[in-house]
């Protein structure tokens, strides 16, 4: 491969594939370099809106000529810099690749393109009595929820992206377009290419369809709100009712500093303690059941005041609360940044790894609310910082090194969701050792050139 040409000589050839659907205007450029995370803009060189997979195995293809790195990009929500454009490039945003394709309602399932949000296509899927389960909060397309491995507030009831997709279309560095399975439930057919790509985050290849597992709509659902004393009793309730084999829907932790904020930005009263909030799924007898128990259960750790919220509008109203955590954990310290980042602890580790990491940051003196999906040991923490005051993001980034330290060392993960981006890459090797670099020789046979997502993963690992 010979020198990298220009930005301005690849953005007229790729104009000639897409007309102006390719911009180089500062702007757009600018827009995507950005996130939520609390990192500096790395803008790419280029942008390009594609329509169709074929135009975009033709824009790899002509990016992979130029030597000119290719980061996919979907709504932006990502956390650990995912679709930052490191080594500068084209950046691919599949806002016009949006569609619901097909749906197979017989057999609960839906072919969809990268860029529609999980929103839009429970939106879509309205009238089939199905629904797409996984929730992370954000409104993330779903290319970047299979890219980055996703689950979010559901998974305790229906897994993660890696159990709900089925089959991709991606397009791979040299523009060849490659299926990885299909729709049959099982298939004992070769390598898992499905699982090798969900969770990749761009580096091996563009994905540019999803076949999604469909679960049904149940029947009824009820929600309640239950706050505690301590983080270790509300963790405990979570566990027995893991335990207990309820299939609760949502298990959610707020704790105090995080209920206040939501307080304060929702307009809620509740008190502002180490709070549960639960979801039932399913018959209208055993959702009854599910919620007696589990308020036994809650009892039993000094569960204070179990709330129903049972209307559509209650719910709604409850988990927008628990979706926006991230502005309402800004709102605690207006004009701030958060260092937002979480790891996952086996469950019988997830109260000293909260409690720990709670005392932590308290000792340290940062404004640091907690959110967690207790029921698969996951949890979360905000790190309130001025982004004027470097001092404050040392600390922040120190107290996450101890977090990350704290969760590996109970046999846990640097990231249960978010994944590596450019912002853990230092924690990978110590999370799983030599296993990085398999990872770094699947990258090499798929990627020869590194231009696919560089910077991300693996330390270097940029053209």
């Amino acid at each position: 491969m010979g020198p990298r040409v220009d930005s301005t000589a690849l953005a007229e050839r790729l104009t000639r594939v897409i007309g102006p659907r390719a911009s180089i205007a500062r702007g757009v450029l600018d827009q995507h370099g950005q996130s939520e995370s609390y990192y500096r803009a790395l803008p790419p060189d280029i942008v390009v809106f594609p329509e169709t997979t074929a135009e975009v195995a033709e824009i790899v293809r002509l990016c992979a000529a130029a030597a000119m790195p290719i980061v996919p990009f979907g709504a932006g929500t990502s956390l650990e810099g995912n679709a930052s454009a490191v080594a500068g490039g084209v950046c691919i945003d599949f806002a016009r690749m949006n569609k619901v394709l097909t749906v197979h309602d017989s057999d609960m399932n839906v072919v969809v393109q990268p860029g529609i949000t999980r929103k839009q296509l429970n939106a879509e899927l309205r009238g089939t009595g199905l629904f797409f389960p996984i929730d992370p909060g954000a409104d993330a397309s779903i290319g970047g929820m299979t890219s980055t491995r996703a689950s979010g507030t559901m998974a305790v009831r229906y897994g993660t992206m890696k159990d709900n997709v089925m089959a991709l279309e991606v397009v791979l560095a040299d523009g060849r377009v490659i299926r990885t399975s299909r729709r049959a439930r099982k298939s004992a057919a070769g390598y898992d290419l499905t699982r090798l790509f969900v969770g990749a985050e761009g580096t091996l290849g563009i994905i540019t369809e999803i076949t999604l597992r469909l679960h049904p709509l149940p029947q009824a659902i009820s929600a309640a709100v239950c706050s505690f004393d301590t983080l270790h009793n509300a963790v405990d309730t979570a566990i027995g009712i893991i335990q207990a084999a309820i299939p609760v829907a949502r298990v959610e932790l707020l704790d105090d500093v995080m209920m206040r904020g939501i307080n304060a930005y929702a307009k809620l009263g509740y008190r502002e303690a180490p709070t549960l909030f639960f979801e039932f799924h399913g018959s209208e007898s055993a959702v009854a059941e599910q919620a007696e128990l589990a308020q036994a259960i809650a009892a039993e750790h000094g569960g204070r005041g179990f709330e129903w919220a049972k209307a559509p509008e209650d719910r709604s109203r409850l988990w927008h609360a628990r979706d926006n955590t991230l502005y309402a954990g800004l709102g605690l310290r207006p004009s701030a940044r958060a260092v937002i980042t979480d790891v996952c602890v086996p469950i019988s580790r997830l109260a000293e790894c909260l409690t720990d990491t709670r005392n932590d940051a308290d000792a340290h003196g940062f404004t640091a609310p907690i959110v967690g999906h207790v029921g698969d040991g996951n949890f979360h923490m905000l790190i309130l910082v001025d982004p004027q005051k470097p001092e404050e993001i040392d600390g922040a980034k120190a107290l996450q090194a101890r977090m990350v330290a704290r969760a590996i060392a109970m046999d846990g993960t640097c990231t249960g969701e978010h994944g590596i981006g450019m912002g853990k890459i230092g924690y990978l090797t110590d999370e799983l050792g030599d296993a990085v670099d398999v990872m770094r020789s699947i990258k090499t046979a798929l990627d020869p050139h590194g231009l696919m997502n560089p910077g991300k993963i693996f330390a270097g690992a940029q053209p």
